[in-house]
């Protein structure tokens, strides 16, 4: 499901006088279907990077990295914007650690978006977004409200519930449970596992020890680049 050969990602810092930063190089990692593949190592160590280059948020200096969409292969680290909004649109979802709230719409209309986008019709939309609401302890009282007033932990339970509600065959998880008390971090841990068991291919970051050890199939960990 994901492919990724002789990737390289440096930061040069333009208005501090080009002053280069090395987060990784030649990074390597293959995800198959029904894995979760977690990215660990100290902080500095390019985790989150990683996981934005297969995103297509960041862009990698090198490398490739091949995703399964549909039955062809599409290069995110060289695909035109057009192709990585429509790799996003049906093939890969990304539970960031910040929900960014859209003013005035409802949490069970910003849940419900990504299947819209696919074409579900609303009302399945909005039922698929409440069952999973409900399920990570939002009450039914704040879903017809905007996110932005919301709490923190509220917001990330929200946008979690947002990643997880398409059933994308590819997700990217930075930190999911960061914001998390046990009883939702235990829900999350369960999506993961449903998630896996219907053939999903996952890459997280996780920092939570329990979680890590109870999701991950496999731990990849990244080293910090030194700069020369």
């Amino acid at each position: 499901m994901i492919h990724v050969e002789a990737l390289s990602k440096t930061y040069v810092l333009h208005t501090q006088g080009g002053i280069s930063i090395p987060v990784f190089r030649g990074a390597e990692l293959a995800v198959g279907a029904g894995e979760c593949v977690t990215l660990h190592g100290p902080s500095g160590a390019g985790k989150s990077t990683l996981l934005r280059c297969l995103y297509g948020n960041c862009k990698a200096d090198s490398g490739s990295i091949k995703v399964r969409h549909g039955a062809s292969q599409v290069d995110i680290a060289s695909a035109a914007p057009r192709t990585i909004i429509e790799v996003r649109n049906r093939t890969m979802g990304y539970v960031s650690q910040f929900l960014r709230a859209i003013p005035r719409v409802s949490a069970i209309d910003v849940v419900a978006e990504p299947m819209r986008a696919m074409g579900v019709d609303v009302d399945a939309a909005r039922a698929r977004a409440g069952e999973l609401l409900a399920r990570l302890r939002i009450p039914e009282r704040l879903w017809h409200l905007a996110p932005a007033t919301f709490s923190g932990g509220e917001q990330q339970r929200v946008n979690i519930a947002r990643g997880f509600a398409p059933q994308m065959p590819i997700l990217l998880l930075d930190e999911p449970t960061a914001s998390l008390d046990a009883a939702n971090r235990a829900v999350v841990v369960g999506l993961i596992e449903e998630a896996k068991q219907r053939g999903a291919a996952l890459v997280g970051v996780f920092h939570d020890d329990e979680v890590r050890e109870a999701v991950s199939t496999r731990i990849v960990t990244l080293h910090p680049e030194v700069s020369a």
